[in-house]
């Protein structure tokens, strides 16, 4: 199939044009659904660069050696000396690299070849060699947005993006038919015309230059996004250099700017499948009603407040407890917060061996894919560090004898130890009472645990919720990475009733013995969002004192962190400060009601655990 035959999509067409002419577009990140045509079209970019030039596929499972380079143990032989086989960039050099589902890739490869290309050079330093080549590529991906995202900061790095829509017309599907027809039946078919296109855009790229009005809009256009950084706007001056050469104009007009605009800032903006769904009529309705409720009861605690000519301690409390018993006394359900981008997430290191799988911490594994660090003398998984072992066996040789081959002895032997990235169970444990609903605190828990969720998903953890109220806690959101089941379970998430400190804690405990009997080694990471104030016993015993010995039970756990965050209102001449003396007991990161809002949950967990 020839570029030009290739039905509809003609964004995404461009874009291959584009790069094709001028390799700083920064190369192609092709978005869409199953069965659009994406892997089709992006391999068709083989047909439109010049002759000669390479077009490498880097399959999921590469390695960094395959990537970069690896030890060439025949040439380290015969020469005496250690030296490189070239990898897939060194193979890719003045030519394309092609990644399919590059969601699906892990995280370092990724960023390896994307600063690779915005470099134009790969920098290997392994085994004791220093080396830097030149390696200008194009990098042309593809990403699925049903099996999971890129992250900004890495899909940033791509010069232009094309969302790709299904054709549902019954005319262009039957096109699409004949089209791939004619193409199974036909060996010698004409050449194609975007190939003689693209050569004389090469040629006279250089002559072309930029209006002042076209300047002027780019730099428009870039305000107007309020896109991080300047990547967006020097992208976008090479697509529309690159569009004007295409139309055989040696000027760059307004018109190109436009053309380009959607090239530019598709993927700055916002991927497909991050959208927040608009709110049915009648979700819409109640949360308006709920609101206003909300501001009413607001009111009414600030007039009575107001309206007492008494300050102290004791008319304080009474008035916190007369709310906390307004909105007791009956069930409400909270809106959830508006997502926000979250920070980077990361986890102190261990010396756990584990069965990794995810994209969050690096942790040493003892299967043989993951990354290579260093050398041991002995290790049970027998994966020979070839390199090691040839630096350990090489000052032995003479003694030993050696006319041609080398002579290497069980004590030369090294063994490799590997890291790869693994996945977390963040468990929320909110509570659910009463006095969750005053200030609408509800609503920024919400927000805060639907973003970090989002965050979760494009790394590959879990996400567990615990909610306890009235006389009994519930797991309303079990384990899992579903987005769509957590935004429904959040969104109708009841507050009101009593207080059961005592069986958030042993539901939470119960959830983390059953994660690590299911799956071991599990790093787990527990935020309990609670004032302290558990009224509610499950054994006779004082509520407090069940809690607390609850809480010493949970800290015994094994790969298991800590952080209360408490929501008392610290206003109050009284204060009770329970959740500090609970955070005490859990070996807990504490933090005040106060720090609390959507846009800091996040930060508590990062900042903790760095």
């Amino acid at each position: 199939m020839r570029l030009s035959d290739f039905v509809g999509q003609e964004e995404a067409r461009l874009g291959l044009l584009l790069n094709a002419v001028d390799p700083r577009c920064g190369g192609l990140l092709l978005v869409g659904g199953r069965g659009c045509g994406k892997s089709t079209l992006a391999r068709l970019f083989r047909s439109i660069i010049p002759a000669g030039a390479p077009f490498v596929e880097l399959p999921l499972n590469a390695t960094e050696d395959s990537l970069l380079g690896g030890i060439d143990l025949e040439a380290t032989i015969a020469r005496g000396r250690r030296a490189l086989r070239p990898g897939i960039l060194s193979r890719a050099h003045g030519g394309a690299v092609f990644v399919d589902d590059i969601n699906l890739l892990s995280p370092e490869l990724t960023a390896l070849l994307i600063e690779s290309q915005g470099r134009g050079a790969e920098l290997i330093e392994r085994e004791g060699i220093s080396e830097r080549r030149e390696c200008r590529i194009n990098v042309i991906a593809t990403l699925n947005p049903e099996e999971g995202d890129l992250s900004p900061h890495l899909a940033d790095r791509f010069g232009l993006c094309a969302i790709m829509d299904d054709l549902t017309g019954p005319a262009d599907r039957l096109e699409v038919l004949r089209t791939a027809l004619k193409g199974a039946g036909s060996r010698d078919e004409p050449k194609d015309p975007a190939v003689e296109r693209v050569a004389v855009a090469r040629r006279l790229l250089a002559s072309v230059r930029f209006s002042p009005e076209a300047m002027d809009r780019i730099a428009e256009i870039a305000e107007q996004s309020a896109v991080h950084g300047h990547r967006a706007e020097l992208f976008h001056y090479y697509a529309a250099r690159a569009c004007a050469a295409l139309e055989g104009s040696k000027q760059v007009k307004v018109v190109h700017v436009e053309r380009t605009v959607g090239l530019a800032y598709a993927h700055r903006r916002l991927l497909p499948g991050e959208e927040e769904p608009p709110p049915a009529q009648g979700e819409q309705q109640r949360d308006n009603e709920q609101g206003e409720n909300a501001e009413e009861r607001e009111e009414r605690r600030d007039r009575r407040e107001s309206d007492t000519d008494n300050p102290s301690g004791e008319s304080r409390e009474r008035g916190e407890s007369e709310a906390q018993r307004e909105s007791s006394g009956r069930e409400e359900v909270q809106p959830v917060g508006d997502p926000f981008m979250v920070r980077r997430l990361a986890f102190r290191k261990d010396r756990t061996k584990r069965k990794a799988s995810g994209r969050r911490t690096t942790t040493r594994t003892d299967c043989r894919g993951g990354r290579y660090v260093k050398s041991l003398l002995h290790s049970p998984d027998h994966d020979v560090a070839v390199d090691a072992t040839l630096r350990a066996c090489a000052p032995f040789q003479q003694s030993r004898g050696r006319k041609e081959q080398l002579i290497i002895e069980q004590d030369d032997l090294r063994f490799k130890q590997r890291e790869r990235k693994t996945g977390h169970l963040v468990l929320f444990v909110v509570d659910g009472s009463g006095s969750m609903g005053a200030k609408q605190r509800m609503t920024a828990v919400k927000g805060a645990v639907r973003s970090l969720l989002l965050d979760c998903y494009r790394k590959r953890d879990r996400v567990a919720m615990i909610v306890f109220r009235k006389d009994r806690a519930e797991v309303v959101l079990p384990p899992t990475r579903s987005i769509e089941l957590a935004a429904k379970r959040l969104a109708v998430l009841p507050v009101g009733g009593k207080t059961p400190l005592t069986a958030g804690l042993l539901e939470a405990h119960r959830l983390v013995r059953r994660t690590l009997r299911n799956r071991p080694w599990t790093r787990i990471l527990l935020i309990l969002l609670t004032d302290g104030r558990g009224n509610h016993s499950m054994t006779g015993l004082p509520p407090l004192e069940e809690g607390f010995r609850l809480a010493r039970l949970l800290e015994e756990e094994t790969y298991c962190d800590f952080i209360v965050v408490d929501t008392e209102d610290k206003g109050n001449l009284v204060r009770s400060d329970l959740a500090l003396k609970l955070a005490q007991t859990l070996n807990a990161r504490y933090f005040t009601c106060e720090t609390l809002h959507s846009g800091q949950l996040f930060d508590m967990a990062r900042t903790g655990f760095i």
